[in-house]
């Protein structure tokens, strides 16, 4: 699997190269700022990037705004957004561009070296992988109608659906079974009026009303 990185600082650039390399990731590149991050994956076209939030020159959105643009010239490349803090509009700004292949983590989890290389596979493979702190915050914010419709529980599930975890993830998360599990998704799409149809994923547009809403 081929990764781009973008990350200005050269301690954390080196320590993700070697993480990702011994956990056989084909690092193609890694760059310093935007305009690289850019001209990076328009030479290799990479699986995904990972893409610091902040960069040179301003230090401010440059890197959320070059995802951004990945998202839109490149949509099968996916991308992992790394931020020192929960930033919610950049999350929510990622998120309404596409709605698979895309990660927002903190930086602070590239620490959980096994979960930040799980969160990375997943996002590559076309799934979503969100930071528990990203998406606890926009619980407590942006909570209200429909999702006042649903029960703590069911709040829980669709939390964590929106870090990216599978129904077996959030059995483990909960210590529950998977046929429980099933019934609160199911319950969340009736909530949330979703009925089945063959051409919406009903999990994604579940974690995007929750998110926006």
């Amino acid at each position: 699997m081929r990764v781009v990185i973008a990350e200005d600082s050269v301690l954390l650039r080196a320590g993700l190269t070697r993480l990702l390399t011994d956990g056989g990731f084909d690092v193609v590149a890694a760059v310093d700022d935007a305009e690289g991050l850019l001209r990076a994956v328009a030479e290799h076209v990479p699986d995904v990037a990972v893409v610091d939030v902040r960069m040179p020159p301003t230090h401010t959105d440059e890197g959320i705004r070059a995802a951004l643009v990945l998202r839109r010239q490149y949509p099968d490349v996916a991308v992992l957004v790394l931020s020192q803090y929960v930033e919610e509009r950049y999350a929510t700004d990622l998120l309404s561009t596409h709605t698979t292949g895309v990660g927002y983590l903190l930086k602070d989890r590239v620490a959980q070296v096994s979960d930040f290389l799980d969160a990375l596979r997943r996002v590559a493979a076309g799934g979503t992988a969100l930071d528990p702190e990203v998406v606890a915050q926009l619980l407590v914010r942006r909570r209200a109608d429909p999702l006042d419709r649903l029960t703590p529980r069911e709040l829980e599930v669709l939390r964590l659906m929106a870090e990216g975890r599978s129904n077996n993830g959030i059995c483990d998360a909960l210590k529950v079974s998977p046929s429980t599990v099933e019934k609160y998704v199911g319950n969340i799409f009736t909530k949330l009026d979703m009925p089945p149809t063959d051409t919406d994923h009903r999990r994604v547009l579940a974690v995007l009303k929750f998110l926006r809403t």
